[in-house]
């Protein structure tokens, strides 16, 4: 069985690469570049830490990770010029900004693995101004014919009412249901106000590489657990049209109290503090690697 408390994080992240020698690094600097560049723009902190992070995680990592790095940075409209600059140090050639196409939002998130969605999902509402979330009262009928829907394995009736309820892309409403690792349709169902119970129902039967796996439903049901409904409504956000309604979006990792007794505490975010940045970096670079 899952540990609903495995949620990616920095400092959980270089303690596994420091006592079991799964180097996470090229991960690291992939994740925390997408989440800066998805920021229009930054605080004089914000990028003082991910250039410290960045930096340091550039001499070490591979020459294919270096590369996507630095297209992403290439197209981005002020990327720090001290990454850029090391990693031609390194010997990564950057490609003409002109000539990048800047990916969907959506498609970097569907095209990443079940960490890197993770990572970003606990990150992704950092910042976000407090306000009353999105009226759900009118999705509970919704909620009802998604699950009737899906426990007839009625995968394109799924799509549909996604698609019209949360005003989704055709496509990218499809990507949600058919995803085999399962996290858009956790987002979808709690954007929808779905309870528990019936997100698991539909887990259980709608996808058979979901259902089949109880160490994924066990996993998908926590992160529902652990996802704020503010979340949930920037990534459908993302899916709509690209962009996240705030004014800038934030980077900084989630941590996670391993030491709680309690799984449903040790499941609980603790935000990123930037002055703990010193710490983490000193850990990456005496990591003995």
């Amino acid at each position: 069985m899952g540990d609903p408390s495995s949620t990616p994080s920095i400092e959980g992240l270089v303690e596994l690469a420091c006592t079991s020698g799964v180097d996470i690094r090229p991960t690291l600097l992939r994740v925390l570049t997408d989440l800066y560049v998805q920021a229009r723009s930054h605080t004089s902190a914000e990028q003082a830490q991910y250039v410290e992070l960045a930096l340091r995680l550039a001499e070490s990592v591979d020459d294919a990770t270096r590369a996507t790095v630095a297209a992403r940075l290439a197209g981005y409209r002020s990327p720090p010029k001290a990454v850029l600059d090391r990693l031609q140090e390194l010997g990564t050639r950057l490609p003409p900004a002109e000539s990048l196409r800047e990916p969907r939002l959506a498609d970097v998130f569907f095209a990443a693995s079940e960490f890197e969605r993770r990572f970003m999902m606990a990150n992704i509402d950092v910042g976000l101004p407090k306000q009353a979330a999105r009226t759900r009262g009118i999705a509970a009928e919704t909620c009802r014919r998604l699950e009737a829907a899906a426990l007839e394995r009625n995968a394109g009736e799924v799509s549909r009412l996604i698609e019209r309820t949360l005003s989704l892309p055709q496509d990218i409403a499809r990507r949600v249901v058919e995803d085999p690792l399962g996290e858009p349709i956790v987002v979808a169902a709690k954007a929808l106000g779905m309870d528990r119970a019936a997100l698991q129902r539909i887990l259980l039967v709608l996808n058979p590489e979901i259902g089949h796996s109880v160490d994924k439903v066990y996993r998908l049901t926590a992160l529902f657990d652990e996802m704020t409904p503010e979340a949930a409504d920037a990534m459908v956000d993302i899916w709509r049209d690209g962009t996240v309604k705030r004014t800038s979006l934030s980077y900084s990792p989630s941590l996670w109290n391993d030491e709680t007794p309690s799984a449903r505490a040790a499941a609980t975010p603790r935000r990123y503090d930037s002055s703990r940045g010193h710490t983490v970096s000193d850990r990456i670079r005496n990591s003995g690697r």
